[in-house]
């Protein structure tokens, strides 16, 4: 059996349809958005670079390693999650949602594809 170490710093692995596991070079800005289920581990110093964004192929798993992240879904927007070091949380199948810093976050993402939208920040 060969086995290779791999810095989760640098790849996101994807699980496709038939349970193989490959990886892919992270890059900054939007995700690729590839079939399956994207497992990534990121380093956050500021909040989500988006104003919001959605999965409509599944459920999404959020877990924070370190630091503390605000989680808040559009169909409850006056409620909100706080994820601190060991918590995690599932966004539902199409739940638009924001990810905001509350301190600098390494989260765990298990991101369904090869759907998903996000909403762009508002200029200025």
């Amino acid at each position: 059996m060969l086995l290779t170490k791999i810095n989760p710093n640098q790849a996101a692995f994807l699980i496709d349809q038939n349970l193989h596991i490959t990886t892919h070079e992270q890059r900054p800005g939007p995700p690729e958005r590839l079939s399956g289920m994207t497992v990534g581990i990121i380093d956050m110093t500021q909040d989500a670079p988006h104003n919001g964004e959605m999965h409509p192929d599944g459920d999404e798993l959020l877990y924070v390693i370190t630091g503390s992240v605000r989680i808040t879904c559009e169909s409850s927007p006056d409620q909100f999650t706080d994820l601190l070091p060991g918590e995690a949380c599932v966004v539902p199948k199409g739940e638009w949602h924001k990810v905001a810093l509350l301190e600098p976050t390494r989260l765990m993402h298990i991101t369904p594809g090869p759907g998903g939208d996000h909403r762009p920040l508002d200029a200025g």
